[in-house]
């Protein structure tokens, strides 16, 4: 199961982290490739089900849909695909992300993580998943760094 976790100094407080991580509207601003999020439904004011639109080299479009799987606030949360009866399921069996976040001075210390579980002869591609992974991961931790070097949320 190809797992990977990079970490990021990012120069704004957890709060401010937390404010971006957690709220999936935010994800065009700092996940790589995604273009919009659409149907975020929420459970007690918090969301916990979105699609995210994400676009491809080619410039097509390829939905994928996430659901909240564990939320520590402010410390981390972590979100999971769901992969069934989607054309991602001929190559995952699941795949999730997760966000670590820890106070650093006045800084935060950002680390997120990816497990993608993958299925029949998929496997053989681990480690060119894994590099991908960490191309992917890195891309989201320097664009929530830009996306926060503004002040702004």
């Amino acid at each position: 199961m190809p797992r990977v976790s990079r970490s990021r100094v990012i120069d704004a407080p957890p709060a401010r982290v937390w404010e971006v991580v957690s709220d999936p509207h935010h994800l065009p601003r700092w996940w790589p490739r995604t273009v919009r999020v659409e149907d975020v439904r929420s459970d007690a004011g918090r969301p916990v089900h979105w699609t995210t639109v994400l676009g491809t080299e080619s410039g097509t479009r390829v939905r994928a849909d996430f659901r909240l799987v564990d939320e520590r606030p402010p410390a981390g949360l972590a979100w999971a695909q769901e992969v069934a009866g989607t054309p991602f399921e001929r190559i995952l069996r699941s795949a999730e992300v997760g966000i670590g976040i820890e106070p650093d001075g006045e800084a935060s210390r950002v680390t997120v993580s990816s497990a993608e579980r993958l299925r029949g002869l998929s496997r053989l591609g681990s480690p060119m998943m894994r590099a991908a992974a960490r191309r992917r991961l890195d891309e989201a931790l320097e664009n929530l760094d830009r996306a926060l070097a503004g002040g702004a949320v």
